[in-house]
């Protein structure tokens, strides 16, 4: 009998009673080392049947009837879906998801990029975002609610938000910042070269109008806490993942 998984939470999107979602570490699944063991990706040269398995894992752990996923490049475009896929899917050069879709789990694949995850519970609709370091320089994360706001008529003030486990300031060195990143990203150095990107992702939130009460974050970092895949730490290796979307009991 495969062990059950204990996906990381927040309380703020569990008080949803329309709303699925958790975030889960990298034990609990079939793959073998150095894919060890709830590896969700096929980009990385994990059997294809073994990722099928721990998908399946964690659509049993969330009650959701199919993933959606994207094959991610670290751009920007938003993929909405309106209709529930008839198997799981995975959406070239996507790297955010949003529907009001039940029974529909959209899942980010991670290995120390954020995923930033959107519900408004007015009108019940979630969202997940891939958001490494060039996601944030394109701001992927106003692409992605103003889209919300147009195919959903949703107000930002309304939406909670939760960062997910992800490279942390103690190790997010970036020494080419000064061409890789933009100047208003500067203040956010803790010390030269490393840099505080759930910080940057929070000022973009609340620059769309999300509250900060309502915006949460978890303090782990992936690079140094190894219940987690880091592609930094270890170069080769699998991917985590987080996943969000509405319930099936809910219409």
């Amino acid at each position: 009998m495969a062990a059950m998984l204990t996906p990381l939470t927040f309380a703020a999107f569990s008080q949803c009673p329309a709303l699925s979602h958790g975030i889960f570490n990298r034990h609990g699944g079939v793959s073998p080392a150095p894919y060890d063991s709830l590896n969700v990706s096929h980009g990385v040269d994990d059997d294809p049947q073994r990722v099928k398995k721990n998908r399946e894992r964690i659509k049993q752990s969330l009650g959701v009837d199919v993933l959606v996923s994207g094959r991610q490049v670290h751009g920007s475009q938003v993929q909405v879906i309106a209709e529930k896929p008839v198997a799981d899917v995975e959406i070239a050069g996507c790297d955010a998801f949003i529907s009001n879709v039940a029974g529909v789990g959209l899942l980010i694949q991670q290995a120390d990029c954020q995923a930033v995850m959107l519900f408004d519970p007015h009108r019940r609709v979630a969202a997940n975002i891939h958001c490494g370091w060039r996601g944030s320089v394109s701001n992927i994360i106003a692409t992605t609610i103003r889209v919300m706001a147009e195919e959903f008529a949703t107000e930002p003030a309304h939406l909670l938000a939760a960062i997910s486990p992800s490279l942390g300031p103690c190790c997010a060195e970036f020494v080419n910042f000064q061409q890789e990143l933009p100047d208003h990203f500067h203040p956010f150095q803790v010390k030269p070269s490393y840099f505080d990107f759930r910080a940057i992702s929070r000022r973009q939130l609340e620059e769309t109008g999300v509250k900060p009460a309502n915006i949460s974050a978890t303090t782990i970092c992936t690079v140094c806490d190894p219940n987690w895949f880091s592609y930094r730490r270890e170069k080769k290796t699998g991917r985590f993942c987080s996943v969000i979307g509405v319930r099936k009991s809910e219409k």
